[in-house]
């Protein structure tokens, strides 16, 4: 396998082609400089090791968006350490199994976690707490303190092979940590902007000096989730600079003020979670995205009719739908520009690609079946043999990882996306995808958001079930017979319960459970 530079390597040497002067991060009112942020970064990885951290530890990271989280991550890098991400609306124990899992070396936590950390660190063997903010706690250092040491680590033996976790919850069990080698990860991000994925270090700093694929970047989603923890690297990882936003929740009004205000030339979101607000507050003329050359998305499906409002309020723009997981980047891609908005999404995909049946063989024009990745994909999962002999399976001498994903295969040959398997909805013998039902209901004017799953059921086996938002009174019977418009009758949701809001975890993805908990109620 092809194996690019790992992010140690490159940034362990970056300082040498990036201005100095530059921001690396902005986070509201904080500009942090590229030299800042080499030194800083420098300073937490001398510390880890100082701790009794070597190469090859896991470092967490339980912060929500903020420069720290970025620093936490680069200073990993830089030590050789494995990166780590934990969701921040976990509980006691939740956090205990990640930590514990992964034999967590390092946790940089925020203040507002600290009393959560202090509650399950007995149980842990953690050599090194560090405190992001407040009074720090007594078996805590302070991450600014450290961050302003002026220490430096040691010149490090990085290589393509060091690694990163990016933890799933996935649909069902507990999380878990797919294991990226660093250099596969890098490799597929350079080959993004037009490099060659083996590329040398002396011509990737060339090419960073030419400021080839540098953005300014509004990320959007949790940099613990891993869209946004990706774009971010290959943001930094080429002397860009990413602008996140302080605050608890998402501030679609103080996003598009800050796009505008910051000169964003890129901007990550997580489908209609995001896109919808930010239509509404660039409707009500709170903001611009003028700016964007480019708006991707990854994760989940969002609306056609969304993506072309946000086009007229950025012609120029190019909104990019990246089809991908935690298992497997680059499964395909879909472009859509102020020339086509509003078009049916349909993926297009490389060579290392297919839609495969149940004997793992292709199927063609019509048929459906599971989305296989070649090419550069993960090891597989941290500690769980089963799972990962269930996703990363070996077709005629060929490693694929097959994270769930269904599709049905057009006529060109590009496909569209059905959903993932694990959701699929059995009703009276036949099968029905959520997702493509939650885009049906979302085309109503009056609905904003929705999701749709399988609620036991005597007759149907599981009845068609939804949940929706809804900005306006709507009459379900109409809303189901919108839904017919499109769909055939037994796609049509059995039930569907208003709410007040769609659950979402912060990333933008659906929590099925607590929408069926919502139903079941």
């Amino acid at each position: 396998m092809t194996m690019g530079l790992s992010f140690g390597t490159i940034f362990a040497n970056l300082a040498q082609a990036v201005d100095p002067a530059q921001p690396a991060t902005i986070h509201g009112d904080t500009v942090t400089t590229w030299a800042d942020f080499d030194a800083r970064t420098d300073a937490i990885a001398a510390a880890t090791h100082a701790a009794g951290a070597v190469p090859g530890d896991r470092i967490a990271h339980l912060m929500r968006n903020s420069p720290a989280y970025a620093e936490t991550t680069i200073a990993g890098f830089k030590a050789r350490l494995v990166h780590v991400n934990v969701n921040y609306r976990y509980t006691g124990e939740e956090l205990f199994y990640i930590l514990d899992n992964s034999d967590a070396a390092v946790l940089v936590y925020d203040a507002e976690f600290a009393t959560l950390v202090a509650s399950v660190r007995d149980r842990l063997n953690v050599k090194l707490y560090l405190q992001v903010g407040g009074e720090t706690a007594d078996f805590a250092q302070d991450f600014d303190t450290v961050a302003g040491s002026g220490a430096r680590i040691a010149p490090q033996d990085h290589q393509p092979d060091d690694m990163l976790f990016i933890y799933t919850g996935g649909t069902t069990g507990m999380p878990k940590g797919v294991m990226w080698d660093q250099g596969a990860l890098s490799a597929m991000l350079t080959a993004g902007v037009g490099l060659a994925p083996d590329i040398a270090l002396p011509d990737f700093l060339d090419a960073v000096r030419a400021n080839v694929g540098k953005y300014r970047t509004l990320v959007l989603p949790p940099l613990m989730h891993g869209t946004g923890l990706i774009i971010a690297l290959s943001t930094l990882s080429r002397g860009g600079t990413i602008v996140t936003l302080p605050g608890d929740g998402f501030d679609a009004q103080l996003a598009v003020e800050t796009c505008a205000a910051r000169a964003c030339d890129y901007a990550v979101i997580v489908g209609d979670a995001f896109a919808r607000p930010l239509l509404k507050a660039l409707d009500a003329g709170q903001g611009s995205i003028a700016s964007v050359a480019v708006m991707i998305s990854s994760g989940t499906m969002w609306s056609a009719e969304v993506k072309a409002g946000l086009l007229r309020h950025a012609p120029n723009m190019m909104i990019v739908d990246s089809l991908g997981s935690s298992e497997g980047l680059g499964l395909g891609s879909s472009v859509q520009t102020s020339a086509n908005a509003g078009a049916a999404t349909k993926f297009s995909a490389d060579g290392q690609t297919l839609v495969v049946g149940e004997d793992l063989r292709p199927v063609g024009p019509g048929e459906r079946g599971r989305i296989a990745r070649g090419g550069l994909i993960p090891r597989g999962y941290w500690r769980d043999e089963v799972k990962t002999a269930a996703t990363f399976v070996t077709v005629d001498g060929v490693r694929y990882s097959m994270p769930g994903d269904w599709a049905i295969v057009e006529a060109d040959g590009s496909f569209t996306l059905l959903g993932r398997g694990s959701q699929c909805i059995n009703t009276a013998g036949e099968k029905v995808f959520p997702e493509e039902v939650e885009e049906a209901l979302k085309t109503h004017p009056a609905i904003d958001d929705a999701l749709v799953f399988g609620v036991a059921d005597e007759k149907w086996g599981q009845a068609v079930t939804a949940v929706v938002e809804a900005h306006a009174a709507v009459d379900i019977e109409a809303l189901r017979a919108h839904v017919r418009t499109t769909l055939a009758g037994y796609k049509t949701p059995k039930r569907i319960l208003v709410v007040t809001k769609v659950p979402r975890a912060p990333n933008g993805k659906a929590d099925y459970a607590a929408a069926k908990a919502m139903a079941e109620a």
